[in-house]
């Protein structure tokens, strides 16, 4: 790790993340697996290491025991020793329900006494829920060349995207001039990535000033542009939202995908082995005789007796003789049992698909979920930790099949229609 600016790193990861559907419904966003090996959060935690920076803070607020028991002490990404340290930063609760973080710049004053124990020059605000790679030592240099106050991440969206962001309008020098929070009807198609510098002294006096400013993008940065130096960072790389399930399916199918721009090796992304009941560096995966794999991205401990491709497949994954997993993301130590069909799914953990059962049935892919409309309906289907899809069942598109189901909960029932949950 090399050494950086005297910052500090604040990174926020107690977003709900209820657009996730079942994958949050046991972890916060940030703890979501991604990629094989990976959690969401490992993005910005290696983001932050191969930048130089030594010293964060993790702001968690929902359900987060899985997060803090994954980051641990900071090891995997080398934040210990004398100079460095992460520390996990909830929030003070206790007295009453107000004392919950109300928004990203609440959050942060809710946490001035960490700025003040760990003294520096710039704070970096960071969200702990995207996938990309970043050299936040460029943008702090930037930031001081410039002499801003502020200096904010922004990359240009396509304009039929750019009501999901902040967006900026800039003048020829890169200064922000005006600020659209989540327009309806863009000016602009410079987006705010979420990702904040801040000279300290001015972040503290800005949160001193009024309490009922809770949010950076609708109250603090708007404020700021007209009154102080406001700068946009230009970044052209690959940067991904996964904040809803037909992003997070597609972020991953991009990992296997020629020239999509992903690669987390050569990005050196360092996930933590070590977190969970069984590691992560487990022994090579086995492809056994007549198995069939193409453009799929298998992990350690796999054993493929069947078909996979264009997938993404966890540790411990078994694909049994017969079976067929197309499109799909598989979470660690999930079974595809004998001559079962997994196909445009997302499986969270320990999933067991019975033999000659079928996720992802029928060619009626545009049937929205019932429940949950804006979450499931390009077509894949989501099964939550631990299920049992009893063999023979037909799981639809667009459904979903909860928590813990297994044969009782399927009362005999063998089919689950498109945009059905169970």
């Amino acid at each position: 790790m090399r050494e950086s600016a005297d910052a500090l790193v604040l990174l926020l990861a107690g977003g709900i993340g209820s657009r996730l559907n079942l994958l949050v419904e046991h972890r916060a966003k940030p703890a979501v697996p991604f990629g094989g090996i990976y959690r969401i959060i490992d993005f910005s935690l290696s983001n932050v290491m191969n930048s130089g920076l030594t010293r964060v803070g993790v702001l968690t607020q929902y359900k987060p025991l899985s997060l803090m028991a994954h980051i641990g002490n900071g090891s995997a990404w080398d934040f210990t020793g004398r100079t460095r340290g992460i520390k996990i930063l909830p929030p003070r609760t206790g007295e009453r329900d107000s004392d919950w973080y109300k928004g990203t710049a609440d959050a942060i004053r809710q946490n001035i006494d960490f700025i003040l124990a760990n003294p520096s020059e710039q704070v970096v605000v960071l969200s702990g829920d995207h996938i990309y790679r970043m050299d936040f030592d460029a943008m702090l240099s930037y930031h001081q060349h410039k002499r801003a106050d502020v200096t904010i991440g922004m990359m240009v969206v396509p304009k039929r995207d750019i009501h999901q962001f902040g967006a900026g309008i800039i003048d020829n020098e890169n200064r922000i001039i005006d600020w659209e929070e989540k327009p309806k009807v863009p000016r602009t198609n410079l987006a705010s990535m979420g990702i904040y510098v801040f000279d300290t002294q001015y972040l503290l006096r800005t949160l001193a000033q009024d309490r009922k400013e809770v949010d950076f993008g609708m109250d603090i940065i708007p404020r700021a542009i007209h009154e102080d130096r406001v700068y946009a960072y230009p970044f052209y790389g690959y940067w991904r939202d996964v904040g809803t399930i037909q992003s997070y399916w597609e972020t991953n199918m991009d990992i296997i995908r020629e020239n999509s721009g992903i690669s987390p090796e050569e990005w050196e992304i360092r996930p933590n082995p070590e977190y969970g009941d069984r590691p992560m560096d487990r022994a090579p995966a086995r492809f056994l005789p007549g198995s069939k794999v193409a453009s799929s991205l298998i992990s350690a401990g796999c054993v493929i007796e069947g078909t996979v491709i264009n997938s993404v497949l966890s540790p411990g994954v078994r694909v049994k003789k017969g079976a067929v997993v197309t499109n799909a993301v598989v979470f660690e130590d999930g079974v595809i049992e004998e001559r079962a069909v997994v196909d445009l799914a997302v499986l969270d953990k320990r999933v067991q698909v019975g033999a000659g059962a079928v996720v992802g049935h029928g060619e009626n892919l545009a049937l929205a979920n019932k429940q949950f409309p804006k979450h499931l309906y390009t077509g894949i289907s989501l099964v939550g930790k631990e299920a049992k899809i009893p063999k023979g069942t037909r799981i639809g598109r667009n459904c979903i099949v909860s928590f813990g189901y297994n044969d009782d909960a399927f009362s005999g029932q063998n089919t689950l229609a498109d945009g059905e949950s169970a």
